[in-house]
């Protein structure tokens, strides 16, 4: 949901929703049940992507993670104007980049503080 919301919605496309009964779920009603619970869902994802997005951190962490595609060579790769041997060519001048955490668990924590 903080993919679609940052896309700006639904852009005349949609999201794969399956619900189907299983396990010992075997009366027509838990057909019905099974896209209530799972709409349900998908509305709170929504909400809660929303949050994401307009209180927390998690825009501007991403933001500095990215940073050296926004300018330089970063964006030359980005936008397609770098060849293989460009970049092979700047791995050899610039060599082993320097390793930086992604904050991986951090935004797990910050995601589900939202949940």
């Amino acid at each position: 949901m903080l993919i679609i919301l940052e896309a700006g919605g639904f852009q005349g496309g949609g999201i794969n929703f399956d619900a189907k009964i299983r396990r010992n779920s075997t009366d027509p009603a838990d057909l019905f049940y099974a896209h209530i619970g799972g709409m349900d869902v998908f509305a709170r994802a929504l909400v809660t992507a929303d949050n994401i997005l307009q209180k927390s951190d998690y825009k501007k962490i991403r933001k500095e993670r990215y940073a050296s595609f926004d300018t330089g060579s970063g964006n030359d790769f980005e936008t397609g104007k770098l060849s293989l041997e460009d970049l092979r060519n700047y791995a050899i001048a610039n060599g082993e980049p320097k390793t930086i955490s992604g904050k991986q668990e951090y935004l797990e924590n910050l995601i589900n503080r939202y949940i």
